[in-house]
Order: structure tokens, then sequence, then C-alpha cells
């Protein structure tokens, strides 16, 4: 699916003469850039909104004994 992106100006600079110095794409190094960070920034935002469920009582924490108990890895 193609997508648009602006990028900062010195950002763009950087993957022009990265793309033209190794003879890939710019594609190639934007595609590597997501699927390298993407799944840190999925953690990040939902680590975000359980904070925030929890800030507004909407969810419970477990201790990590209690979780190791449930999953059967207590020592």
């Amino acid at each position: 699916m193609p997508i648009s992106i602006r990028l900062p100006s010195d950002v763009e600079t950087r993957l022009n003469e990265l793309a033209a110095r190794t003879g890939r794409s710019k594609t190639f190094y934007v595609t590597e850039a997501i699927v390298d960070h993407i799944d840190d920034l999925e953690d990040l935002y939902l680590a975000e909104q359980r904070l925030v469920e929890l800030r507004a009582g909407k969810s419970d924490t477990v201790s990590l004994d209690e979780l190791m108990k449930r999953y059967g890895l207590d020592g």
C-alpha cells in the first residue's frame, strides 16, 4: 500500500545520502526503519494506554508474585 510521508529536511538529506552511497532505495531504508521499530512503538503506546486506565481506576495491578503463581513459575 503506497503511503506518503514528509520528513524533516535534515532526515531527508541523510536518507538521500545513505541511498546514494549504498545503491539501495530510500523506500528500502524507510521500510527497514519501520519494521525495526514498530514493536517498540506498539509497546510504548500500549503501556501509555495501560497507565491512563490505571490512573482512571479502570484497571488493577497484579504483583509479580501473584503473576508467577498464576502461570506456575514460582520456585
